[in-house]
Formats: structure tokens, sequence, C-alpha cells
């Protein structure tokens, strides 16, 4: 399952993967997007099954809907949580809605994400989780402080999870 996989560097992983004999699952916003990346996806052997998911990282409950009905019919193996947005603007003059936005595209979308797929990958004892921050989690540039916060606490729950699913509970999955 590859997040934002219409485009960039989420299209790019898909295409990666889909080389390496993955069948994938493509989820980003628009579905004619999506059917055109779909269509550009290798396919390494005529077993091989892709398709796509089109939602929006803040409907969460029609996300963690869809993404429920994929798992629920095939283990993920493998997530490559990925999104990009929201628009710049200055952190003084913000609007809580701004912080909203960001935190519920990035993190809360990938917490849902997490809840739908994680069963399966404990179910199979295998599992890749793979959270795309940014570098701006480390060194933030002026306006861009909705997003710069909402990577940092991916980057934070991506940590968390990876001491609590690979040292402590499941040393064969890895975030």
């Amino acid at each position: 399952l590859v997040c934002g996989a219409s485009q960039g560097i989420g299209r790019a992983a898909a295409i990666e993967l889909a080389q390496l004999g993955a069948d994938m699952t493509l989820l980003a916003r628009g579905s004619e997007s999506l059917q055109r990346a779909l269509d550009e996806l290798p396919r390494v052997d005529a077993a091989q099954k892709h398709g796509f998911i089109a939602a929006d990282m803040n409907a969460h409950a029609a996300l963690r809907a869809q993404v429920e009905a994929v798992a629920n019919a095939s283990a993920v193996s493998i997530l490559v949580n990925n999104s990009g947005g929201p628009p710049g603007g200055s952190a003084h003059a913000a609007a809580l809605d701004d912080f909203r936005i960001a935190f519920n595209q990035h993190l809360i979308a990938a917490q849902i994400i997490l809840q739908a797929i994680l069963p399966g990958m404990q179910a199979s004892g295998y599992g890749r989780i793979i959270n795309m921050t940014s570098i701006m989690s480390h060194v933030s540039l002026p306006e861009r402080a909705a997003y710069s916060s909402s990577k940092t606490a991916l980057l934070g729950m991506t940590r968390a999870l990876a001491l609590e699913l690979v040292m402590l509970e499941q040393p064969h999955l890895e975030a």
C-alpha cells in the first residue's frame, strides 16, 4: 500500500515495488490520476495484481473503511505512508485549522492506516512500515510551521512504533 501514489515520491515508490514483484494498492485523492498511475505500473508476471483506493487523508471515516477493506481482502505487507502538503503559512498568523488539517493529514491518517493494516502484518509475521517525514522534521523553514510540526509529530510516532514493534513486541516487524 503506497499513499500519495499518483505522483512524486509515492508514484516512484509504487513503481519500484511493482518492479520487485509486489502486488500494489495505490492510494491518493483523485481516481483519474490514480488510474493513470495504475496503468503505468509494471507487472513482472501474470499473477501480479494492482489496484487503487481514491481517498482523502482528511476524510478519516472513509479512509479507515477503504483501507480496512483492502487489508481484510489480503494482508498488506509493506506500507509506504507518504503525504504532501498542506500549503505554507507563517507560524504566528496560522489559524488553528491550519494545524488541525496538517495533523489530520499526516499524523491521524497515518494512525488510521496503521491500525487497519497492522493486524494482518502481525498475523502473517511480516511487515514493513515506511512513514515519509521531511527534513523539516529536523530543520524548520519560515512559512512551513503547520507542515513541519505535523511531520515532526509523525517522526516521533514512528520512533515510538519502531521501539514497540521491533524491540519490544515483534522483532520480525520493522518500522
